[in-house]
């Protein structure tokens, strides 16, 4: 008789504790890690190798079953996306993981979306994803500069801070964020500007906060369209453009934009010293390739926030040359190549330009 007691005590303590554990559970956000490789995901073959490492080794449960405190902050899965060092992302990885979130977030049992991947080309992504996703939900891209077998290795951090973020109502509706550093960035301003520190990533306009221990502290918003305003959508591009960046220096010939022309590019982002300044030398070739169709779009290569004005060092609206406004060269290929799949008018590009 006791036994049965006993035994039917057990069994309703053991019912309550699992009761309430998927209580605490459900009033958790449900956060999403997309995994795409870079050197948050790799390793190197000695503590002290921070530079020297091979990226994309690590898979995404790997990455989360590291950092057990995140449970404790949102329910966490991970999917595997891609297992690549990001310079070698193409239009198409855009693409298929542009598609991807779109799905998740459009989920009600997903309440924000972390993307790990590689610093190269984090802010590409970034921005890709800031205009052709549209949601107030949280989607937040997360790297890091040294890999997890380094001493100080900055990816555990960086990643408890983008979960942090992700599953924040006061983080919706701000645009892809990227959070690195304690820092939280636009996906639309940030840019890697240095290599090897961890401070890497900075937002020529400043950042839009930090997050400190799990909170956020904000100090601006961002202006520009995106997210739920962009008159782009995801789902309905399902090939980008292409769009080549000739870089401008002392001593600049027009080979390399007579050579991005030939293999078919329809915009040439010209990546110019100072404000988006064109050299004489290649002026005549940029307003041949004009004539021939493709898009010029004067951005500068001034790593703080190169700023383009319309009319300045060239008679753009003569040329009919497009002003990148503030945008660096890697993010004015993508504004680029998505404004391509909309508009081939020169007017409406630049519109575009002023507007994202």
């Amino acid at each position: 008789m006791l036994n049965r007691v006993l035994t039917r005590w057990l069994v309703a303590v053991a019912s309550l504790l699992v009761l309430s554990a998927a209580s605490l559970a459900a009033e958790k956000p449900n956060v999403v890690i997309l995994a795409t490789g870079g050197t948050i995901a790799g390793a190197g073959a000695d503590v002290t190798n921070s530079a020297t490492y091979q990226a994309a080794k690590v898979p995404v449960d790997k990455l989360i079953a590291a950092i057990p405190q995140l449970q404790t902050i949102a329910n966490v899965r991970g999917e595997q996306v891609f297992q690549i060092a990001s310079e070698s992302f193409t239009n198409d990885h855009l693409l298929t993981l542009g598609k991807r979130v779109a799905a998740l977030v459009k989920q009600s049992d997903v309440d924000g979306v972390v993307i790990t991947h590689g610093t190269d080309t984090l802010e590409e992504t970034a921005y890709f994803l800031t205009l052709v996703v549209h949601t107030e939900k949280p989607i937040v891209l997360v790297g890091s500069m040294r890999p997890g077998t380094a001493m100080s290795a900055d990816g555990t951090l960086n990643l408890y801070n983008a979960v942090s973020v992700a599953a924040t109502k006061d983080a919706r509706g701000k645009g892809v964020l990227v959070t690195m550093n304690d820092e939280i960035n636009s996906g639309r301003d940030v840019a890697k500007v240095v290599n090897l520190k961890t401070e890497a990533f900075k937002s020529p306009w400043g950042p839009l906060g930090m997050v400190v221990e799990g909170k956020n502290y904000w100090f601006r918003l961002p202006v520009k369209r995106h997210t739920m305003n962009s008159e782009f959508d995801i789902e309905k591009i399902d090939v980008l453009p292409s769009v080549g960046i000739a870089y401008g220096a002392g001593n600049v010939s027009d080979t390399a934009y007579r050579a991005l022309a030939e293999k078919g590019a329809k915009a040439i982002v010209h990546a110019g010293t100072g404000n988006g300044s064109v050299a004489k030398a290649v002026v005549p070739a940029l307003q041949e390739l004009r004539g021939q169709g493709i898009q010029i779009i004067r951005s500068s290569h001034v790593n703080a926030g190169g700023f383009v004005l319309r009319n300045a060092e060239q008679p753009d609206d003569k040329y009919d040359w497009v002003v990148a406004h503030d945008l660096n060269p890697q993010k004015a290929k993508i504004l680029a190549s998505v404004a391509l799949t909309q508009t081939q008018d020169s007017k409406e590009l630049q519109r575009i330009f002023w507007e994202y």
